[in-house]
């Protein structure tokens, strides 16, 4: 248990060194929405190590979409503009967050973006 603790605090200290840089790169607002509240860095691929390339900036709202949260569509389309991103966390991490989505402009918006082919066939089935 020891390990693990450690191991993820590690890693957590690892996240939190790439913040400032992150920060900078989203002009410190949601990398998705664009809202400047309760700004925390999200790691798209918690099992890789951590990178500038897998981590994106993002608010309380649209952390807990990535982490699952049903959202409206409001909230869908406030974070359309993401996939267009060529960080790969935040296109990648909004197109599977739009991909629950059953409305045709989520499929067409994700069909559309630079997000890689292999990505999108799995993501759109």
């Amino acid at each position: 248990m020891a390990k693990g603790y450690l191991a993820n605090k590690e890693r957590m200290e690892t996240i939190n060194s790439f913040g400032k840089s992150v920060g900078k790169r989203a002009g410190f607002k949601c990398e998705w929405c664009e809202g400047k509240e309760d700004l925390r860095v999200w790691d798209q691929r918690p099992d890789d190590e951590p990178n500038m390339d897998r981590l994106a900036l993002l608010c309380s709202r649209c952390r807990a979409l990535a982490e699952g949260r049903k959202a409206d569509l409001n909230e869908l389309r406030s974070i359309r503009n993401a996939l267009w991103s060529n960080v790969p966390a935040v296109a990648e991490g909004a197109a599977r967050v739009l991909a629950q989505c059953k409305e045709a402009w989520a499929r067409e918006a994700i069909e559309e973006s630079f997000i890689e082919e292999t990505v999108k066939a799995g993501l759109l089935g």
